[in-house]
């Protein structure tokens, strides 16, 4: 019996997903463990591990690389070495794969049993011109006339001398000549006689000028320089996820955001020693963001209220620290939490940070480096930004907000009056207050802004 490979649910929220690329080709032998393929769900990449053996059948109605399909949608079958695969059984599903094609048949019988719709034929076009005289159309080439619009009074109608000097008496406001033909065209093609007559005075305006003028007027006038045009992006993929789940955070939770300035002298001075003695090394240096997730898990050990979650009707606070790391990527925001923080050492989260900052903004993110977070620390000071306010990243208790470090001059000492420059940093904590009241966590910012004024006491110890 044939093995069904389908579209994973890869995260709690979704609902599509694409097949990236096949890994096992059609009719390879896949076995229990191996790699089948590679989906993008929400928004990571992920394998697609086979949980069975036999050989690799891609019907022709799986979905091609890039095309989004629901969950459970039927990608493959792993069929027994010499079994035929469902699609290609001669059994009643053959036959229904058949019934399309009577059907089109069918229907291009019914199309071509409709009679056609002949159009008529266009009113011959008569090429023969009204009667003039010789003096008549001579005086018009003299005087500009466009005689074969000149109604005649001679006999049989025909145009005399007099019909044309009356055309070519016909004048515009400005003392233009504008002849009865070129009036006509001019209102059929909307033209302003008027305003054509006071750009040309004293001249003559010829039916060319009209058409010329008409073009002019239809020509789509160039943008303003100054004017962005307007665009229209749809919101898909990861840019939906992101709007899904900020909008249900500031829907869902009581946010409330605490901010204060750190001095952060003396971290910037341990990050620089850090980085002259990683000197020469292929040891990465760690960030600030990096000593910011240590210092957080050492706050969050003595303030265990701000490392939970709200489970249904219940606060759980999770025994590990996993610290999330806001990455801005071409995709949009993403996430990758660093497991066990509380656990490991500078360098040995400057290395895992490094390696989710590379997979992140090369598209090759697993899933599961996404998931289980339970604190989130977001940088903006890259960007000059101070103070803001960070959403809260569900179902985390609490989000750290980290702006620019600044040097400015500050009291050091106020029974002296004593004022220095020192490296300035903003906070802003933002939490849930259904999970935790404003004392509790009021008390783990004081403590993050004392650990980053004396670092080594998290960094080192």
């Amino acid at each position: 019996m044939a093995a069904d490979v389908v579209m994973p649910r890869l995260g709690w929220s979704m609902e599509e997903g694409s097949l990236v690329e096949w890994v096992k080709h059609e009719g390879e032998l896949v076995k229990v463990g191996d790699i089948i393929c590679r989906i993008e769900g929400d928004k990571a990449i992920d394998d697609v591990e086979a949980f069975d053996e036999g050989i690799l059948r891609i019907p022709p109605t799986s979905p091609k690389p890039g095309e989004k399909v629901p969950v459970g949608t039927l990608l493959a079958y792993l069929v027994k070495p010499g079994d035929e695969a469902p699609f290609e059984s001669s059994g009643p599903a053959s036959v229904a794969m058949v019934e399309p094609k009577a059907a089109t048949v069918t229907a291009g019988a019914a199309v071509a049993n409709v009679p056609t719709v002949q159009a008529w034929p266009s009113p011959a076009r008569s090429d023969r011109e009204p009667p003039i005289s010789p003096r008549a159309r001579r005086v018009a080439a003299e005087l500009g006339v466009e005689w074969t619009s000149v109604a005649g009074s001679g006999s049989t109608g025909r145009i005399v001398e007099r019909d044309v000097r009356q055309a070519a008496a016909v004048e515009g406001e400005s003392g233009a000549r504008i002849s009865p033909l070129v009036r006509k065209i001019a209102e059929e093609l909307g033209v302003d006689l008027d305003e054509l007559a006071r750009a040309r005075p004293g001249q003559r305006i010829t039916r060319a000028d009209v058409e010329a003028s008409a073009e002019k007027a239809k020509a789509p006038m160039a943008p303003l320089p100054s004017v962005a045009p307007r665009t229209v992006t749809p919101m898909t993929g990861v840019r939906q996820i992101i709007a899904t789940r900020l909008a249900q955070s500031a829907h869902t939770v009581a946010p409330v955001t605490l901010t204060t300035d750190a001095d952060a002298t003396n971290l910037v001075r341990l990050r620089d020693q850090i980085k002259a003695d990683l000197a020469g090394t292929d040891d990465p240096v760690p960030s600030y963001n990096d000593l910011l997730a240590k210092i957080a898990a050492t706050g969050l050990l003595e303030h265990p209220a701000l490392n939970a979650s709200l489970v249904g009707e219940e606060i759980v606070q999770h025994p590990t620290i996993n610290v999330g790391v806001a990455v801005d990527t071409e995709r949009g925001l993403l996430v990758p939490v660093i497991r066990d923080v509380q656990t490991r050492s500078v360098h040995q989260i400057a290395a895992e940070s490094a390696r989710l900052i590379a997979a992140t903004r090369t598209g090759r993110l697993a899933g599961d480096d996404l998931r289980g977070g339970t604190f989130t620390i977001t940088n903006l000071g890259m960007f000059d930004i101070d103070a803001f306010t960070p959403i809260i990243n569900l179902p985390e208790c609490a989000i750290l907000g980290v702006g620019r470090i600044l040097a400015r001059p500050v009291v050091v000492d106020e029974a002296t009056e004593t004022i220095a420059v020192r490296k300035m940093v903003a906070l802003s904590l933002t939490f849930d207050h259904r999970l935790v009241d404003g004392g509790p966590a009021a008390r783990f910012l004081q403590r993050i802004k004392y650990l980053i004024e004396h670092p080594t006491l998290s960094l080192l110890g």
